[in-house]
C-alpha cells in the first residue's frame, strides 16, 4: 500500500480492543477499529510484535520470531466455518475486562483445539486444500516452529535446554521420532498458524483497501527459550548447557543505576554474514508479509551492541561491540528491495547510529514527552524537526500523556504549557495537535493519549514483571464519537488527512 508522505495515526495493539472471548483478536472489532480510523482520518495502525507471548506476557520475549500469536486468532471465523460450536465455548469475559493471561491462555487454547477436531471432522475439501498449500508455501519456518511447539508442551513447558539430551542437542533420530510421536500435535500447531495467517491478511486487506496502512514491530533480538534458538544454536554464544554465556542488555544511564538487563542471547554476526544474512533475509520477509511497514526496535544494536555476561546480575559490567552495520541491511534490501522501516533510535545514540539511519535514509523516531526536560534546543520539540522523522507523543513503553503530566516535575510542565499553549485539561489534545502539526513524515498517538486516560492505561513498564504489563482494554463506550471527531479535524487541519474531513 502506497502512504503519503504525510500521514498520521494511532497506536494500539490488537490485544487491546474490546471482545468477548477474553482478549483482543483479528476478529470483528479489529475491522470495527478499523472503520474507526478511516472516519477520523487515520492512515496508520501501528502494533506491537503479533508472535506468541513469552515470559511475563511480553510479546517481546517470543517463543518464535516468525509465528504469529495464538491468542490473536479470532474465533468467530471459525464457529462461521462450524468448526468450533459456539455454545462449547462458554466465555465467561466481560467486554474491555483487563486480560487474565492464564485465564485467557487456557480458554483459547480448549477453544482453537475443538477447531481443529471440527476441521477435521467438518473442514471442506477447498479448506483442506488451501490449508496444505498454505503448510508447504511456509515450511522454512512452519516445520520446525510446530516440532518445537509440540515439544514444548511435551515437556511441560520447560525450556528446551531441559529437554532430553538428545533432543536438546537435535539429534537426528530423536527428532524423527519426535515427529512421529507427537504428529498430531504438530498438525494442531501449524493450524493455529494457518488460521492466524489468514486472519491476518484478510483484516490487512480490509484496512488497505480503506486506506488504512499496518504497522508491525521487529524486535532486534530473540528469546533464549525459541524454536530460533534452538534450531539454530551455531548462530548464538551460547554453552555447551544450552544456555547464553553472553546477553543483551543496555549499560546504566539516568533512567537505572543498574542499566537493563534483557537476558536475550547474542548474534554471531560473523556466522550470519558467512551465511549472507540468510536468517534475517527471511525474518524481514515474513514481516512483511503481515504488514505494510514496520518498526525495527533497538535499532542503535545494529551499528554497536552492549554486551553483558550472563553471570552479570546487572548490566553494569559489559561492554560495546560492532554490530553488522549497514552490511546487513544491503544484503537485506538486495533480497527484499527498499524497505518501508522506522527505525527506534532512542537511549543512548551515538554518532555511528546516525550515520547508519541516515545512510539507509530510515526515519527515526522523536518522542513528545521527551522534549520538555531541558531548553528550546531540545531534539524532540517540534521546531527542530525534519521531515524524515515519525513523531510520538508517547510509546507503549511511557506513562499516557496524562500520566506523565501528573508526575512531572513542576518546571516542566509549566514548559509544557507554555509551549503547547494548554492547561493540564487539554495537556494530550496538545499534544496530539503538536505532532500533528509537525513537519514529521508520520504522527502517532497512543489510543490512550487519543481518550486521554492516566496511568492505569499504561501498557507496560520496563524491566518489571508481576502481571502488571499487556494487559489493557479499551471499551467502544470508552471510545465514543468526540475522541474521533476531534482527531480527525486535527488531522484534516494540518494536512493528514483530506482537507474534506475539516467539518
Amino acid at each position: 500500500m502506497k502512504i503519503s508522505n504525510r500521514a498520521s495515526g494511532v497506536l494500539l495493539h490488537p490485544t487491546s480492543l474490546p471482545g468477548p472471548h477474553g482478549i483482543g483478536d483479528l476478529g470483528p472489532d479489529a475491522y470495527r477499529f478499523v472503520d474507526w480510523l478511516q472516519a477520523s482520518g487515520q492512515t496508520l495502525w501501528q502494533w506491537l510484535p503479533t508472535t506468541p507471548i513469552g515470559p511475563g506476557d511480553s510479546p517481546y520475549q517470543s517463543v518464535s520470531a516468525f509465528a504469529g500469536s495464538p491468542l490473536m486468532v479470532a474465533l468467530e471465523p471459525l464457529i462461521a466455518k462450524q468448526w468450533v460450536i459456539e455454545s462449547d465455548l462458554k466465555p465467561t469475559f466481560s467486554q474491555g475486562k483487563s486480560i487474565d493471561f492464564g485465564e485467557v491462555i487456557n480458554y483459547r487454547n480448549n477453544a482453537l483445539r475443538l477447531s481443529k477436531s471440527g476441521f477435521d471432522a467438518r473442514g471442506l475439501s477447498e479448506d483442506r486444500a488451501q490449508f496444505v498449500h498454505w503448510c508447504a508455501e511456509h515450511r522454512d519456518w512452519l516445520d520446525e516452529y510446530a516440532l518445537f511447539a509440540a515439544l514444548h508442551q511435551a515437556n511441560d513447558w520447560r525450556p528446551w535446554w531441559q529437554w532430553d539430551a538428545a533432543l536438546k542437542k537435535r539429534d537426528v533420530a530423536a527428532l524423527n521420532a519426535a515427529r512421529t510421536k507427537y504428529a498430531a500435535d504438530i498438525e494442531f500447531w501449524k493450524f493455529v498458524q494457518w488460521c492466524f495467517d489468514t486472519q491476518c491478511a484478510a483484516l490487512k486487506r480490509y484496512a488497505n483497501e480503506r486506506g488504512v496502512a499496518l504497522v508491525g514491530d521487529l524486535p532486534i533480538f530473540i528469546a533464549d527459550n525459541s524454536v530460533d534458538c534452538w534450531a539454530r544454536q551455531d548462530l548464538y554464544y551460547l554453552g555447551a548447557d544450552g544456555l547464553p554465556t553472553v546477553i543483551a542488555g543496555v549499560p546504566p544511564d539516568d533512567f537505572g543505576p543498574d542499566g537493563q538487563r534483557w537476558g536475550n542471547p547474542l548474534y554471531r554476526w560473523d556466522r550470519m554474514k558467512e551465511e549472507g544474512y540468510a536468517w534475517w533475509i527471511a525474518r524481514v520477509k515474513r514481516a512483511l508479509q503481515l504488514c505494510d511497514l514496520f518498526r525495527i526496535d533497538h535499532f542503535r544494536g545494529f551499528a554497536g551492541y552492549y554486551e553483558i555476561p550472563a553471570s552479570s546480575p546487572t548490566a553494569k559490567v559489559g561492554r560495546w561491540l560492532p554490530g553488522p552495520g549497514k552490511a546487513l541491511f544491503d544484503a537485506i534490501e538486495g533480497a527484499l528491495g527498499k524497505l518501508p522501516v522506522i527505525a527506534e533510535d532512542l537511549g543512548l545514540i551515538t554518532e555511528d547510529v546516525i550515520e547508519l539511519r541516515d545512510s539507509l535514509g530510515y526515519p527515526g523516531m522523536k518522542i513528545l514527552q521527551f522534549a520538555f526536560g531541558g531548553d528550546g534546543t531540545h531534539e524532540f520539540l517540534p521546531h527542530n524537526y525534519t521531515q524524515n522523522c515519525i513523531v510520538y507523543t508517547g510509546t507503549h513503553d511511557n506513562e499516557t500523556a496524562r500520566g506523565w503530566f501528573g508526575n512531572a516535575p513542576p518546571q516542566q510542565k509549566h514548559f509544557a504549557c507554555t509551549y503547547l499553549a494548554c492547561s493540564e485539561h487539554d495537556f494530550h489534545w496538545a499534544l496530539i495537535r503538536a505532532a500533528s502539526n509537525s513537519v514529521a513524515q508520520y504522527a502517532v498517538f497512543p489510543l490512550q493519549d487519543v481518550l486521554g486516560l492516566d496511568n492505569e492505561a499504561r501498557m507496560n513498564h520496563p524491566g518489571t514483571l508481576g502481571g502488571i504489563n499487556w494487559k489493557w482494554r479499551f471499551t467502544w463506550e470508552q471510545l465514543g464519537s468526540e475522541s474521533g471527531r476531534v482527531l480527525r479535524l486535527i488531522s484534516a487541519a494540518s494536512g493528514r488527512a483530506p482537507i474534506e474531513m475539516l467539518k
